[in-house]
């Protein structure tokens, strides 16, 4: 044994949900929680512990002990909301405007709880794209179903090519964005989403917009450190593509992280 040597940062990551697809046969049959690769590495590029934080189903044949979603935000040391399908228009009080917009409420109420514990917890939160726009929902906020046809604009927040769409952002003037990064005005950032906030959560307040005004980071007046950015910060490592610099952003939520 080591003495004297400080364990690791713990940082949860929230899984993707895969529900099973009808009529399928083998694993695609099955209910899959998964992380996507590239947000591991993101987090774990300045030597943390990186942990997906499984759905606890209280009424699963699978239940083998008594283990809640309490007991991994006590045992982490933060927590970071990754992105996927859309929020279910349900859980900010509105009905989808299309089927496809119907968003996956079972994910939603697995990470509603999970972000709910951690902010109890006092325990950081970082929302990447829908983590984001969860936190902003979680708070008592709503969201624009689809950016394109609610609150047309001239920048393509998703595109065909997927995670070589790009845009610039602004920040905050005197936010902490704008600090963390040095002070400089913003930055070119990959984006991936159709939805985006309408109106503020409790305590939340902009920390990036859009060319568009399109909201595309966010900051929790609160206690502990709860932050998301619109954007996918695991994306930006692309050659030849100068792309904001987001390591300050996960420095920032590491310190916070700090046992």
């Amino acid at each position: 044994m080591i003495i004297g040597r400080r364990r690791p940062i713990r940082i949860g990551l929230s899984a993707r949900i895969f529900h099973p697809e009808q009529g399928a046969s083998g694993i695609r049959a099955k209910t899959l929680q998964v992380l996507e690769r590239s947000i591991a590495e993101w987090v774990m590029a300045r030597g943390v512990m990186v942990l997906m934080v499984p759905s606890v189903l209280q009424d699963s044949a699978l239940m083998r002990s008594h283990i809640r979603l309490r007991d991994y935000a006590e045992y982490l040391d933060g927590l970071v909301l990754q992105g996927g399908a859309d929020v279910s228009p349900g859980a900010y009080g509105e009905e989808p405007l299309r089927p496809e917009w119907a968003g996956d409420p079972v994910r939603d109420a697995y990470e509603l709880e999970l972000l709910h514990e951690f902010m109890e917890a006092g325990k950081p939160v970082l929302g990447i794209c829908r983590g984001m726009q969860l936190i902003n929902v979680a708070l008592g906020g709503s969201l624009y179903q689809d950016l394109p046809s609610q609150l047309p604009g001239e920048v393509t927040h998703e595109g065909g090519a997927f995670d070589r769409n790009i845009h610039e952002v602004r920040f905050t003037e005197g936010g902490q964005l704008s600090r963390w990064s040095g002070g400089i005005a913003g930055g070119k950032v990959v984006s991936i989403h159709h939805q985006g906030i309408r109106r503020f959560g409790r305590d939340l307040v902009p920390e990036a917009v859009a060319e568009d005004e399109v909201v595309e980071a966010i900051r929790w007046k609160g206690r502990s450190f709860v932050f998301g950015v619109q954007w996918h910060p695991e994306f930006h490592q692309q050659p030849g593509v100068e792309l904001l610099d987001c390591m300050p952003l996960l420095e920032a939520f590491l310190s916070a992280a700090k046992p």
